[in-house]
């Protein structure tokens, strides 16, 4: 039987489980799967945490060291986010650079971070227009079980709470921590048979015409959007 023909009967499974109101994993259609969160989990790293939500398994890991800032922010901390689908994670993640995936995930959790002013930059100065702090943010999907997006977004704000500002090493006075002042949170659903579903499962996912992340702050404002799909 055909991939294609395997991906029909698969799809018409699903739509007819939503059209009675029921999902292949026996979730309700708000119902997110189990999330957990462990922290401090790579020793070389100044902050780190891995999640796994249902199947999903995303390892997020957090350098920090000064360098120069960028000409327009003499004054303002540096935030690089950078993914990586690992090709044990899914059959359809291929070794070399990164692919569209990936560099989707990073810039959807790059911009909840930054547009919820989540962390506070100003304090990541050391020297206006010399030297500031730069944290480096890198998201490894270890298995794909669908939605990594909210995955990887809790995996690196984490990481972030846990992290450590070394400034001991760089002769800088003393270690301290990530200045937080916000915990964004990312929801993802999808579009499928008229319904909304939350947290999509890879099959849901695969099926699925479009998706919609926005994350939000703990006020309930939005911070960010992102949709995929037709």
């Amino acid at each position: 039987m055909s991939n294609d023909v395997m991906a029909e009967i698969q799809r018409d499974y699903l739509f007819n489980l939503v059209l009675k109101g029921e999902r292949a994993d026996g979730r309700a259609f708000d119902e997110f799967r189990e999330m957990s969160i462990e922290t401090n989990v790579i020793g070389a790293a100044e902050g780190s945490a891995l999640v796994k939500l249902g199947d999903t398994q995303v390892l997020v890991g957090i350098k920090t060291q000064p360098g120069e800032p960028f000409p327009d922010t003499p004054d303002v901390g540096v935030i690089i986010t950078n993914a990586e689908l690992i090709p044990m994670a899914s059959p359809e993640f291929e070794a070399g650079p990164p692919r569209e995936g990936a560099i989707e995930i990073a810039r959807v959790v790059d911009r909840g971070i930054r547009e919820s002013k989540s962390i506070d930059l100003k304090k990541l100065c050391i020297t206006e227009g010399e030297k500031v702090w730069i944290i480096f943010i890198d998201i490894h999907v270890l298995n794909n079980g669908g939605n990594i997006i909210d995955a990887a977004s809790a995996g690196s704000i984490a990481a972030l709470l846990t992290a450590t500002l070394p400034a001991a090493r760089y002769d800088l006075g003393e270690d301290s921590q990530i200045p937080m002042r916000d915990i964004p949170v990312a929801v993802t659903a999808i579009e499928f048979g008229g319904e909304l579903l939350l947290d999509p499962s890879l099959d849901e996912e695969q099926i699925a015409g479009t998706s919609l992340t926005v994350i939000t702050n703990t006020d309930g404002s939005i911070s960010g959007m992102q949709k995929s799909g037709a």
